[in-house]
């Protein structure tokens, strides 16, 4: 899955970033405020029903009922669960939110007897998160229909067809200072010495020494060239060395060789579906964008002087004041 792991670095709730991220984190937060937002309006949310089925009730402010959802929202929105985990409301997790989203209601109500909800500035923040809010819950609407079970593991079989398995080494190492004093270390363990004793004693890799040099299994592209090149034809039960490497002289031997085991599908779920999340909103902001009009009404980023210069071949730029995309 080396392709997959590469190619997933994308924050769904921000796909123009390239940055990794909780990808519902965003989205919770922006429900949380949710509250906030519609009180600074001047708006109050029927409580009167569950906001969904199988809500409960687990506080009051002022005679208004605090759903168990909405807590549940704001701890995925603190991190203190996933995003649709369970969140026991005995836990202190779940307490902690509670207090929280109590907070947010009392000082929404608070903003309201002040009369906030009709200041100016109030109101553009009201309608940025109010934007966001919708962007986000079209996002997750979205998600729901599109990334699937199925494609999932359809995504997830093409990647594991496209992979090759590298193999994985499991070694022991003794790294000496000097290639005599490594030279003599491997003939003591040719002549059946213990690799845990020698290890202990002869051994200057503090990390490994007290292990009996035991690296676990890897594989050679996470390694120095050093250790690459020396195990790259090795086989289980083959004794290595000496090579020279930048801790030292080492002697290894090979305990297993074998073909690296696949990721799971559970394991590689999270980042799949940021990687469908992510192509999903991109094609639909690359959709919105064809058949809108945005026009910058400021400069091109102004490129840094320690910038690398642009390839002789490449267009030149212009810098206008404003710059538009128009529908075609």
């Amino acid at each position: 899955m080396a392709r997959l792991r590469r190619q997933v670095k994308f924050n769904p709730m921000n796909p123009t970033s390239g940055k990794a991220g909780n990808d519902r984190a965003p989205l919770a937060a922006a429900l949380a405020g949710c509250l906030l937002v519609l009180a600074a309006c001047g708006q109050k949310p029927s409580v009167s029903q569950p906001p969904q089925a199988g809500d409960t009730a687990v506080a009051t402010v002022d005679g208004q009922p605090v759903w168990a959802s909405d807590v549940k929202r704001e701890a995925a929105a603190q991190g203190l669960i996933g995003e649709g985990d369970p969140l026991d409301p005995s836990s202190a997790p779940f307490h902690q939110a509670l207090d929280e989203v109590i907070d947010q209601k009392l000082l929404a109500a608070e903003a309201t007897r002040q009369k906030l909800g009709d200041d100016p500035q109030t109101k553009r923040r009201v309608e940025a998160a109010r934007e966001r809010i919708l962007g986000d819950m079209l996002v997750e609407r979205m998600v729901e229909k599109t990334v699937s079970e199925s494609s999932i593991k359809g995504l997830y079989d093409e990647e594991l067809k496209l992979s090759k398995q590298a193999d994985e080494f499991h070694a022991r190492q003794i790294v000496a200072a000097s290639q005599a004093d490594a030279a003599a270390v491997k003939k003591l363990l040719a002549a059946g010495g213990s690799f845990d004793t020698l290890a202990m004693q002869r051994s200057v890799d503090a990390a490994t020494r007290f292990n009996g040099g035991d690296l676990g299994y890897f594989t050679l592209d996470v390694m120095p060239p050093a250790y690459a090149d020396a195990l790259k034809s090795a086989k289980a039960g083959d004794l290595i060395g000496p090579f020279q490497t930048d801790a030292g002289w080492v002697v290894m031997k090979v305990e297993d060789r074998r073909l690296e085991t696949p990721v799971s599908l559970e394991a590689a779920r999270p980042q799949i579906v940021r990687f469908l999340t992510y192509n999903e909103v991109r094609d639909l902001l690359e959709k919105l964008r064809r058949q809108s009009q945005v026009k910058l009404l400021i400069p091109p980023v102004a490129k840094s002087p320690d910038a690398a210069p642009e390839p002789a071949s490449a267009p030149a730029s212009a810098t206008p004041q404003a710059q538009q995309t128009k529908t075609p």
